[in-house]
């Protein structure tokens, strides 16, 4: 699998004099010598790469850095140091036209606040960045009334923003994002000005277009719960530096600090652990029960095993034996999540 983001020792100082403090000091530059110079810290020497068609999730409370970074990511600021390539090309050193195709025709952006244009219909807002890119009417038109249906809004190209509900306007601002079909979509916090119903709908849209246009996605959120529903990984900020990277199932068993299992301890471990993380090895006698999934969550076959009472096979996705899933296994997941909730 391709890189398509690759991001290495980037740092973003707010204030006077912060690439001369960054150049004098490098990589050992502390927090203590950034607050002496009178600056304040946005991003602290952050790396990481992001693979072609991974959702890579940027997550972290209020003031932790992540929306700074984003922003650095697609140098809508300037970071202060460190080197950004996106799809091969060093993005610190483009030329603001190079800069401006690359956004134009790579990059989509949907916000937290829709950002739709007031005085413009659906079709019209959706339409608007093909405009820009000088799309004729009837192309631009075309465009958009596809992605306009496939986000599910098709019988409202006419209407307005104000018109519309909440939910309705960020499905807008999201078909506006792939109506230039980027080749990375970058999402800030785009569902926390939701009421919790409308954010669990538009969470599940989020997945079923996932799935039909398999985009690479860097998505910003502080709901840790969001993170483990919809990342392949996740990068967890604090303070402007990331503090443990990995997949979901990753952070769960593996916390590295303490701070990473503050997040962890309340999430329902069954939605998230896989078979495969609690299975028994395959040196175990094939038991010849019905096989589970070692891609399926531990809450997807609980019932199965349990009322089964014995060991189950493990099947990968070619259908070969890899392991034995006990109701002991499963029993402990589920009474770790209990635990959790008392």
């Amino acid at each position: 699998m391709a890189t398509i983001i690759e991001c290495h020792n980037v740092w973003k100082l707010f204030g006077f004099g912060g690439e001369s403090l960054l150049q004098q000091h490098g990589s050992s530059l502390t927090l203590q010598s950034i607050a002496d110079a009178n600056l304040i810290c946005g991003v602290n020497n952050v790396s990481f790469d992001v693979e072609e068609g991974e959702n890579f999730v940027i997550m972290g409370l209020s003031g932790s850095g992540k929306s700074t970074l984003v922003r650095c990511l697609t140098r809508l600021i300037e970071p202060t140091g460190g080197e950004i390539r996106f799809d091969g090309a060093d993005l610190l050193r483009a030329k603001e036209q190079d800069l401006i195709n690359l956004r134009r025709h790579k990059m989509g952006m949907v916000f937290q606040h829709f950002a739709l244009l007031p005085h413009l219909d659906v079709l019209g807002n959706v339409a608007f960045p093909l405009e820009v890119q000088g799309s004729s009417k009837v192309e631009r038109e075309k465009r958009a009334a596809e992605v306009i249906e496939l986000v599910g809004l098709k019988g409202r190209e006419s209407h307005f923003p104000g018109e519309l509900s909440g939910g309705q306007q960020q499905r807008v601002g999201i078909a506006r994002a792939l109506a230039v079909n980027p080749d990375v979509l970058f999402m800030d916090e785009p569902f926390s000005a939701l009421d919790p119903l409308i954010r669990r709908e538009m969470q599940n849209e989020f997945l079923r277009l996932r799935k039909v246009l398999n985009k690479t996605i860097v998505f910003i959120t502080h709901d840790f719960n969001e993170a483990i529903r919809i990342a392949d990984r996740i990068a967890i900020m604090k303070d402007g530096k990331i503090i443990q990277i990995g997949t979901p199932e990753d952070l769960l068993l593996h916390p590295e600090t303490d701070y990473v299992a503050e997040f962890t301890k309340d999430v329902d471990r069954s939605k998230v652990l896989t078979v495969s993380a609690i299975m028994d090895p395959p040196d175990i006698p094939y038991t010849q029960n019905k096989a589970v999934s070692s891609k399926a969550t531990v809450g997807k076959v609980a019932l199965q095993v349990l009322r089964s009472n014995q060991a189950v096979d493990v099947q990968n996705k070619a259908g070969e034996w890899v392991g034995t899933l006990t109701p002991d296994a499963v029993l402990e997941v589920m009474v770790d999540d209990f635990d959790g909730e008392q």
